[in-house]
This record gives structure tokens, C-alpha cells and sequence, in this order.
């Protein structure tokens, strides 16, 4: 039998249960739009770090990072402050699923193995150019010139992509919502079909499942995946129900509903449907919030959930959660402060690879 020494590289966009090295957050500051109520943003992130601190590195982006060592020497101490990193620059905000790289990983072989990462740097222009974005979009080149990333870096600024808008399960499946990435102001006049061959490109996906239904009111993002559906290990789909008849979205979470009953597998098999409480509507100056209990981080050893102050749904809504990672700590994090500004949890938060930040042990 002839034997081969050439380079085998498969490079796919991993799972979010997938071994990670850190998580990215990029700090709140006076000049974002969190100035009137920074204090109470500020404590989110604090225990934000704690928590993933916990468990593996955190990289903290900001533009005066003595300013956050300070406040987390304050409150965390120095022994969890070991398993921080700080990157000094300009931000407009602060949600790094939206900014931060997305990262492929893959093996590469030649008679023996090494783990190879992709950076993906697609373009972020304040979801449909909403709002400024200028600074954050250049957040990742920066990272990466300043060696605390590691992988072979992969620009696609000609493309409008973000995190939130994907959901992956590892195995060569992604899931999106037409109503983000068909929305204006991002790949126009790209139709649905150049969208779809693009994203199997650049994230090497065998298949784009696309959800049409589920758009929270509120959500700035034009309907982020991510606060609706997401993905688990052993073919499993958490999503969010609503069981209010009066309620305005109702009809519109049924259809996802009975949307995600008919999906199958590319093997072919149902999916396991975990089915998330919707919390009971909160208002901000008579504007309705898009709270949501999908819009939680993994991490190596938990799962980072919101909760609502709503006792009976943020206990369902951890239980099923649990149900999907029973082998991690669940972590619940009042989040109500963080969707003041339209977004949760996981849209703050960017988990990368093991091996792409730099010094991790």
C-alpha cells in the first residue's frame, strides 16, 4: 500500500461546546452609549469575568485598560485576575459577538498532529449601519497585529457577518435567519442564494439551514439568531416558546416552532427540540426589551445564562438549559441591565478555539 506524506487540513467552524482557549469582552466606557448607566453595566462585566475567569482566559478589550485592572483588582483579587489579558484600544461599544473574529479550527496531519486556526474578520457596520461602527470593526486586526491572537489571519471586509448571526453545530451545519441576513444595508443586492454560497465558503459549511420566523421586538440586531434558536450536542435545539396566546409575537414563535418540528439533520433525523420559557415582557421607557433566555455563553466547564428577576421562568429556563449541558456548572447572570441596550449575555461575549489567545495555559 503506498503511503502519503502530504498535509491533510480540514478546517470547519467549531461548535460552541467546543474545547475554547478564552472568551473576548470588550469593556463598556463613558463615551458608549452605556454613560447614563455605567456603574450598573460595569458590575455585569465584572461578573462576567468571574464567571469565564473561572474556567479559562478572558480577554479584555478597552480603551483605558489600568481603569479595568483597577476595578477588577477591586473586585476579583489577583488570583482570578491571572487568567485575564488586556488589549488597549478605541471601541464604539461593546458587543464583541458582533465585532470579534469568527474562528475556524481544523487538524492538520503529517505524521503527526497539530490543531490550525482560522481567523475569519468579516465587516461590522453597526448591523445595517444603525449605528457607528468604525472602531469596532478594526478591534480585530488589532488584536491580531498585536500577537494576542494566534491562526493565519482571514480578511472578508468585503462582506457583512455577524457572530450573532450564526449558529453552528460543528458537524458542517449552520443555522440563520433570513430576516438578518437578508435585511438592507449589509450584502445587497447579494441575493439569498450568492448569500448562502458565501457563507458556505468562508465558514466551510456543507449546509445553511435558514429559520424564517422568531424576531424578538426590540432587537436592533434585525433578528439575530442567537436570541431565538440554539444549537447543543446530540443533535439538539434549544428555542425560545411563547405560551401568551395575547402575547403580539406569539403567532410568529409558533411558526419557528413548527418550523424546527419539520427540520432534519443531514443525516436526516429530527432534531431534539428543548424548549425555552419566553420571560414576561419588560419595558424601558414604554419600549419593549428583547429579553431572552437562548442569549446564553458556553464555556469549558459552564453554561453563562441570563436571568429576568422572573424566579419561576429563569428557573425553567436554567432546568432546560441543564438539560442540554448536564455535565456543567449553570451560571445565572441578572441581565436586565444589559438589555437596556438591546441584547443579552452572549452578544457581549466572543469565545475563540483552544490555542488562538495567546498564553493560554
Amino acid at each position: 500500500m503506498a503511503t502519503s506524506n502530504n498535509i491533510d487540513m480540514t478546517l470547519y467552524l467549531p461548535a460552541e461546546w467546543h474545547e475554547q482557549s478564552g472568551v473576548q469582552l470588550t469593556w463598556p466606557h463613558a463615551k458608549t452609549d452605556w454613560a447614563p448607566i455605567l456603574p450598573d453595566i460595569t458590575k455585569v462585566f465584572v461578573e462576567l469575568t468571574r464567571a469565564i475567569a473561572k474556567y479559562e482566559k478572558v480577554l479584555i478589550v478597552a480603551p483605558d485598560t489600568d481603569e479595568v485592572k483597577a476595578t477588577l483588582m477591586r473586585n476579583l483579587g489577583m488570583e482570578r485576575l491571572r487568567n485575564v489579558l488586556f488589549h488597549q484600544c478605541d471601541t464604539n461599544d461593546t458587543w464583541a459577538r458582533d465585532h470579534a473574529a469568527i474562528t475556524l479550527t481544523g487538524s492538520k496531519t503529517n505524521n503527526g498532529f497539530t490543531v490550525q486556526n482560522t481567523l475569519l474578520d468579516f465587516r461590522f457596520n453597526g448591523w445595517g449601519d444603525k449605528f457607528a461602527a468604525d472602531k469596532d470593526n478594526a478591534i480585530t486586526q488589532s488584536l491580531y497585529h498585536e500577537g494576542m491572537l494566534n491562526g493565519t489571519f482571514e480578511s472578508h471586509d468585503d462582506f457583512v457577518l455577524e457572530g450573532g448571526a450564526i449558529e453552528s453545530d460543528g458537524k458542517g451545519t449552520v443555522f440563520t435567519t433570513s430576516q438578518c441576513l437578508l435585511a438592507p444595508h449589509r450584502n445587497q443586492p447579494m441575493t439569498k442564494h450568492d448569500i448562502e454560497q458565501r457563507l458556505k465558503a468562508a465558514l466551510r459549511a456543507e449546509r445553511v439551514v435558514w429559520l424564517d420566523h422568531g424576531n424578538l421586538i426590540g432587537d436592533d440586531t434585525d433578528g439575530h439568531i442567537d436570541t431565538i434558536v440554539r444549537t447543543a450536542p446530540e443533535n439538539t435545539l434549544l428555542y425560545v416558546g411563547c405560551d401568551d396566546s395575547h402575547d403580539e409575537q406569539f403567532e410568529d414563535f409558533l411558526a419557528l416552532e413548527n418550523q424546527l418540528k419539520g427540520l432534519r439533520t443531514a443525516s436526516g433525523m429530527p432534531y431534539r427540540l428543548l424548549r425555552l420559557p419566553m420571560p414576561d415582557a419588560i419595558y424601558d421607557e414604554g419600549e419593549r426589551l428583547p429579553a431572552t433566555y437562548a442569549n446564553f455563553l458556553i464555556i469549558n466547564g459552564a453554561v453563562i445564562c441570563p436571568t429576568y428577576a422572573q424566579p419561576e421562568k429563569d428557573r425553567r429556563a436554567l432546568q432546560t438549559i441543564a438539560q442540554a449541558y448536564p455535565y456543567r456548572e449553570i451560571i445565572g447572570i441578572d441581565a436586565r441591565t444589559v438589555i437596556r441596550q438591546h441584547g443579552s449575555l452572549h452578544c457581549l461575549t466572543m469565545q475563540f478555539p483552544q490555542g488562538v489567545i495567546a498564553n493560554n495555559p
